[in-house]
């Protein structure tokens, strides 16, 4: 049993932003995955140092336009898109104007992390959730990349879990060395509840949160993890061991393409017969 449709949230993608571990990954891994036949999407962030002309991005009118409150505060969501052509692939755009469009990545120009990177965060993670939503389409595995993403696993687990576009989605999330230093605002957990999600979903998650225990809340919702760094923290490895999450370890760049895609196919078939299972 295969999944087949493949949603890739990611933190990074080159050519869009400087090449790094994650950036490659999140430009290489999509095509690849795409041409062994698995139908994709494609998210980032609109990260203030991403090219608009030169990248030749436009804003999708159909599907921006909506508003997020995030700490009672309206922030209009805006969605663009972009094509690489020579990999024959559509990579959409989270953007906002008081989030991404004026600044950097996840630090200024000094290096000192933005103050509102736990409500960045959280206006990516819903951005991108309520535009596949508009875009009326149903992935079988959504794959996240970097802490910028770590949010997705609980969204769709609690807040998004009876969405027609999510209720058969499986999350796999990759875990990479780079963080974040600082820790995240004291009411970041507050700040992260909509519709009918509860603080006891927050349980065990110790405050305030830091990228290890932010990595810990993706880990404890997720159906699998991925190393996608050598030297992650092995302590988080285990803990997702201890809660049954499959897992797979660190792989070269030579196979990884090919691994990935069988972890899909594992998680996706372990979901499906755990479905079946309940329904008898």
């Amino acid at each position: 049993m295969k999944a087949k449709k493949v949603l890739f949230i990611t933190q990074e993608i080159t050519p869009y932003v400087p090449e790094s571990p994650m950036s490659v990954i999140g430009r290489r891994l999509p095509q690849a995955v795409q041409e062994k036949g698995r139908e994709i999407r494609t998210f980032t962030p609109k990260w203030g140092i991403i090219n608009e002309r030169r990248n030749q991005l436009h804003e999708v009118i159909r599907l921006s336009g909506m508003n997020m409150i995030i700490d009672d505060t309206d922030h209009p969501l805006i969605i663009k898109v972009a094509s690489i052509q020579s990999a024959r692939m559509q990579v959409y755009f989270i953007d906002n104007d008081d989030y991404f469009h004026p600044r950097l990545m996840a630090t200024d120009e000094n290096g000192v992390e933005y103050d509102d990177n736990d409500e960045r965060a959280i206006f990516y993670a819903r951005g991108v959730l309520e535009t596949v939503k508009k875009l009326r389409w149903c992935p079988d595995i959504i794959h996240c990349h970097g802490w910028m993403s770590a949010l997705i696993p609980i969204y769709i687990k609690t807040a998004y879990r009876d969405e027609p576009s999510f209720r058969d989605s499986r999350v796999v999330y990759s875990m990479y060395e780079d963080g974040f230093h600082n820790s995240l605002k004291e009411n970041f957990t507050n700040q992260l509840l909509i519709k009918d999600m509860t603080a006891e979903q927050l349980a065990g998650i110790n405050t305030p949160v830091d990228a290890t225990e932010l990595n810990r809340l993706a880990i404890k919702y997720s159906d699998g993890l991925i190393q996608n760094s050598p030297d992650v923290h092995p302590e988080l490895m285990e803990y997702a061991q201890e809660l049954g999450v499959a897992t797979l370890p660190y792989q070269g760049e030579e196979n990884y393409v090919e691994s990935f895609c069988n972890f899909y196919d594992q998680v996706w078939s372990v979901g499906k017969v755990e479905e079946e299972e309940e329904e008898d």
